[in-house]
């Protein structure tokens, strides 16, 4: 793409002036020990609003992920959406790749922000996060939405066939894509209806500008993720939550949803969004938005068809 403009690069663009337009600026902090978190902060925190916190998954940086939802969010939250480390201007030189230290950089940032107590959302990712952040300090968090975060899952269920891939390496491979066929291969997993058209040119655009740094980090942070994990291990967080998934995810299957709700027992309700794929960020926001807001705000939800587990199945 060398001489032609960045499509990639111009969307990010859009995105910080959407991000700006919506009351937010860009706040880069120094946490010491070689660790510095970058977050997207109000411009004038109001103390009358509630605090919200927004976790973003692999991918792009924060602003990709959060973008549609922030016109909404911002009138009715004081709204902070960091880049967690090795996404956007977040990184470290410490040796940690855990989502527990992920989770305690957040928590770090959040106190410099003066932000005492929040909620937070996390995608994917950022919902592994978003859960050992809440587990942590839990005096410091007080709802939690996880979309497609499959943090039940253990490492067994690799070598049992849960999951499309087999190994931790090839699914380094596809989250963090380097040619445009394993960037459609990440685009046919996350999405129900893929686009089937989209060139070449834009697709090795996206991986210049967006896939190209911290590759090794990232990878380590899949790792990570991945190694002696046992659902024995994982503490029962006490906030209430709400597990929000995509019917057809094929980067989580569904049975993590419901494991993960048989986990948390009555304290977390289970929104599984019909048509949608692991991205219901992004196929079905406005749906996702409803949600949320049911959850954090309205005192009743929204008319849906409900069983005996507290489920809603929603179209």
């Amino acid at each position: 793409m060398a001489g032609c403009i960045s499509f990639t690069a111009t969307r990010d663009r859009c995105f910080r002036f959407s991000f700006s337009n919506a009351g937010l600026k860009s706040a880069t902090t120094d946490l010491g020990q070689g660790t510095i978190m970058h977050c997207w902060a109000p411009k004038a925190h109001k103390d009358s609003r509630p605090n919200l916190v927004l976790l973003h998954g692999f991918g792009a940086n924060a602003m990709w992920q959060w973008n549609d939802f922030l016109p909404q969010l911002t009138r009715r939250f004081n709204v902070y959406v960091p880049d967690l480390l090795f996404f956007g201007d977040s990184h470290t030189t410490r040796p940690d790749r855990t989502e527990a230290f992920q989770a305690q950089c957040v928590a770090a940032l959040l106190q410099v922000q003066g932000v005492r107590t929040s909620s937070v959302v996390g995608i994917s990712y950022g919902g592994f996060v978003a859960y050992s952040l809440a587990a942590q300090f839990p005096e410091r968090v007080e709802k939690v939405v996880l979309c497609c975060a499959g943090v039940c899952f253990e490492e067994k269920d690799l070598d049992e066939g849960l999951f499309q891939v087999k190994s931790v390496d090839e699914a380094a491979e596809i989250l963090l894509p380097q040619t445009p066929e394993k960037l459609r291969q990440l685009l046919r997993l996350a999405f129900v209806k893929p686009s089937k058209v989209t060139p070449t040119c834009f697709l090795t655009d996206y991986i210049n500008v967006m896939c190209t740094e911290n590759v090794q980090e990232r990878k380590e942070l899949i790792e990570a993720l991945y190694k002696d994990r046992k659902l024995s291990n994982l503490p029962r967080i006490t906030q209430p939550t709400l597990i929000i998934w995509g019917e057809k995810d094929m980067v989580f299957p569904i049975e993590l949803a419901h494991r993960l709700k048989r986990h948390l027992g009555e304290n977390a309700e289970l929104v599984v969004i019909k048509n949608a794929g692991h991205a219901v960020n992004v196929e079905k926001a406005n749906d996702m938005y409803k949600h949320i807001r049911s959850f954090l705000i309205d005192s009743t939800a929204p008319t849906v068809q409900k069983n005996h587990s507290n489920d809603r199945h929603v179209d």
